[in-house]
């Protein structure tokens, strides 16, 4: 029986990751892929114990500090966090950003690493944190298959470097295949180097600097690491590095053999093309070491990997046996108490102790299977079960399922609570206006605060947000894009790796699509996959609610609560409390998306004398209007949809709660909801999402969680959108969104069933 779960190795790729580590320097960046383990031991950053420690998932973050077991095999990460959560002084040490499996995921965050160091470079604000670079002189180093190139992510990264000129250096380890596909389905002229032939500098145009070499000729792979180093680091240009007639010769992966497609004489060339083959015959002809001085070494080499090994193997099951030892000394007391079951427990201790790689699983419904053969004695053995049990749940949420959220001192939920300040001179201007202050206080506070997306530069976004911020600030800090969400996001990822506070904005909530991968298989999981070892604080800026058409709709949100868990999502319902969440997120070392009022910013707003300093936190409802009949929870542009038609209700002699939740992620942390619903006993939840969409997470949240169901006097009702899409114009958008009319009507119909006397049908 195999004691890995599955295996992916870069064999065949071990002479170019060699020189490749010949020219990463301290400080340098990498966003790499599961291809990399040579690499990764070459500029020590991981050990080969560490190596099958994360191959057999040991939990221990000291055996897998790259990932603590969540992780398989494959993905490295060095922690860029102390034990506090903090930076560590990343200018002197080798870095590594966490790998993730998606083919071509890794290049956008590659593309912000690379960013920063210009930003680094080029901004004189940043050059007192000295910690977090050494005056932009680093490299971001990426590496990806031959194949994954064909991916869109790759050519907008490649794209977007060419254009922002950043010292990005992508390595391309090309062996002519993606698992069984050979390169001509892959890529044009079977050659992405040529290619992308076009994108070579020259002259008079800037570029990329595009370099092949052949992948198991180590001279020449030393020579042109050092050019495309010289070049990447000293005058800031991309690199494109082509190593090509590469070799995998275990195949894909452990899930099956490369024999099943390639030809006999593309195997016979893999075999005299092995890159260790001919780093063999290179030492032995240019630097005149004998063939039996190497054998030796590689005998050492492999009784040193069996060692390290052993050891990681060990380590793991001692881990592991921990538990067992304990349960199975419970079990044994169990079964000799037990009156009526101690035969069955005699069989489930013989099927735990006949396990040959017993998993912490197997312990666990051991003791399970156990406790429910006993739940009707009173035994001393349940006891101690019952108490394992609890104890063992908390080790394993530690293990599997903490570090969603920051959990340092720097969390957003820790941010200490500001509220706004008013005077008799503070003035009512646009809610636009409202968040440029914002905005601008932020960037003349904190130098490493910047902007950046789609028309934000310039013109200031097109809703006025950063207007005229660019000319105060600077382009480096208030900057434009090109239509390329995917690496907006990415841009923001790799700077607030490196330590910057960047402002990413998405045009529109429904452009996230765009970026929903990277968003997802990177950022939200960051903290997670690394259980605390590397985070993101980025802020994502987008707008939405009460958009209208099918692609202008705007609220796509159970979309983001089922793909975002790791991010803070906030709902503001004006400008005045954006403003608030953007002081609270800047303040904090948490990723968030916060998603402004597309209707609010032209509606005035009081402008609080503390604008860059008041803070919302997160977690918290607000109450809009107090009332005894009915709560109607609601967040976003559907505050001022549910207050008309609360305002209507009284009217008709129903006293409306209205509840404006404020963030989703995380949703109302001290259970203000169900005290609302202890009053009135109904409850509504109204927003714009499908049917079935936040509106059942809600409900989920304050019924079953909050345990709201129980002082309920009438079914919830949820106020949703339509299934499909909006239609356009504004009668498009009425009959397809929630209006002022919907809510009253729905509303009015629960209480005709609580009294349909004092509440007559109105239709």
């Amino acid at each position: 029986m195999g004691k890995a779960k599955f295996g992916i190795f870069g064999d065949g790729k071990e002479l170019a990751q060699i020189a490749m580590a010949k020219v990463f320097r301290q400080g340098d960046f990498r966003a790499g892929y599961y291809r990399d383990q040579t690499f990764m031991f070459a500029i020590g950053e991981l050990t080969v114990q560490q190596y099958f420690a994360q191959l057999y998932a040991h939990t221990d973050v000291v055996a897998d500090p790259a990932s603590a077991g969540r992780l398989m095999n494959g993905h490295y990460a060095t922690r860029f966090l102390d034990d506090e959560g903090k930076l560590k002084n990343l200018v002197e040490n080798k870095n590594s950003s966490a790998d993730i499996s998606p083919t071509a995921g890794q290049m956008p965050r590659l593309l912000g690493m690379a960013y920063a160091s210009k930003l680094f470079r080029q901004n004189e604000g940043l050059r007192e944190f000295t910690t977090l670079s050494d005056h932009g002189n680093e490299i971001a180093f990426g590496t990806i298959g031959n194949a994954s190139t064909s991916e869109g992510m790759f050519f907008e990264a490649v794209n977007a470097a060419g254009v922002l000129q950043v010292p990005m250096l992508i390595s391309v380890w090309d062996d002519e295949y993606g698992i069984s596909v050979p390169q001509e389905y892959h890529t044009t002229k079977a050659s992405i180097s040529k290619a992308l032939a076009g994108l070579q500098r020259t002259e008079t145009e800037k570029g990329f600097e595009i370099i092949t070499v052949k992948g198991w000729d180590y001279a020449a792979l030393m020579e042109a690491y050092q050019k495309a180093e010289k070049i990447c680091r000293e005058e800031h240009v991309p690199v494109l590095f082509h190593v090509y007639e590469m070799t995998q010769p275990q195949g894909h992966s452990t899930s099956g053999s490369h024999e099943r497609y390639k030809t006999k004489e593309r195997l016979a060339w893999e075999a005299d093309h092995d890159c260790i083959r001919k780093m063999r015959e290179w030492i032995i002809s240019d630097v005149m070491i004998l063939p039996e001085e190497i054998d030796d070494i590689e005998r050492e080499a492999r009784q040193s990997a069996k060692q390290a090994k052993e050891r990681a193997w060990k380590a793991f099951m001692d881990d592991v046996r921990k538990d067992q030892r304990v349960v199975t000394e419970m079990l044994e007391r169990a079964a000799q108490q037990s009156t009526h079951h101690g035969e069955e427990i005699a069989r489930v201790l013989e099927d735990l102790a006949k396990a040959i790689n017993p998993t912490r699983l197997e312990t666990m419904r051991a003791a399970k299977q156990t406790l429910r053969l006993i739940h009707r004695e009173n035994l001393a053995a349940k006891e101690e079960l019952v108490q394992w049990l609890k104890n063992s749940e908390a080790d394993n949420h530690d293990r599997y399922s903490s570090h969603i959220n920051s959990v340092s001192e720097e969390s957003a939920l820790k941010v200490k609570r500001v509220d706004p300040t008013y005077t008799e001179s503070s003035s009512f201007i646009d809610g636009r206006e409202i968040l440029q202050a914002c905005f601008d206080a932020a960037l003349t506070r904190d130098p490493r605060v910047l902007a950046f997306g789609e028309d934000v530069g310039r013109i200031g976004d097109v809703n006025q947000g950063f207007a005229g911020l660019q000319a105060k600030h600077g382009e480096l800090r208030v900057t434009d894009t090109g239509i390329r969400e995917c690496t907006i996001i990415g841009q923001g990822i790799g700077t607030a790796l490196r330590g910057l506070k960047p402002i990413a904005e998405i045009q529109y909530l429904d452009y996230f699509i765009y970026a929903l991968p990277t968003l997802s298989d990177d950022l939200a999981c960051l903290y997670y996959r690394t259980k605390g070892g590397q985070k993101a604080p980025l802020i994502v800026r987008t707008r939405g609610h009460r958009l209208e058409g099918v692609w202008h709709a705007g609220s796509q949100i159970a979309m983001l609560l089922s793909t975002l868990r790791g991010m803070y999502i906030i709902t503001p319902r004006n400008m005045t409390q954006a403003a608030g969440f953007y002081n609270t997120m800047l303040r904090s070392d948490d990723p968030s998306v916060i998603i402004e009022c597309l209707n609010g910013y032209r509606l005035k707003e009081k402008l609080p004398d503390n604008i860059g300093e008041f803070t919302v936190p997160l977690g918290v409802p607000e109450i809009l209007r107090e009332g005894s009949d009915v709560t109607i929870v609601t967040y976003g542009s559907m505050c001022r949809v549910v207050m008309e038609a609360a305002e209507e209700l009284e009217r008709f002699g129903v006293q409306c709660e209205v509840i404006d939740v404020q963030t989703l992620l995380p949703f109302d942390l001290h259970h203000a909801i169900v005290e609302s619903v202890k009053k009135t006993n109904r409850i509504v939840f109204a927003d714009e999402d499908v049917p079935g969409g936040a509106t059942a997470f809600m409900m989920q949240k304050v019924l079953e969680e909050q345990d709201a169901y129980q002082y309920l006097d009438s079914k919830p009702v949820t106020i949703t959108a339509k299934e499909h899409r909006p239609a356009y114009a504004s009668d498009g958008d009425y009959f397809s969104k929630p209006n002022p009319e919907e809510v009253l009507e729905k509303v009015y119909a629960m209480m005709t069933e609580v009294d349909p006397g004092k509440f007559p049908s109105l239709y």
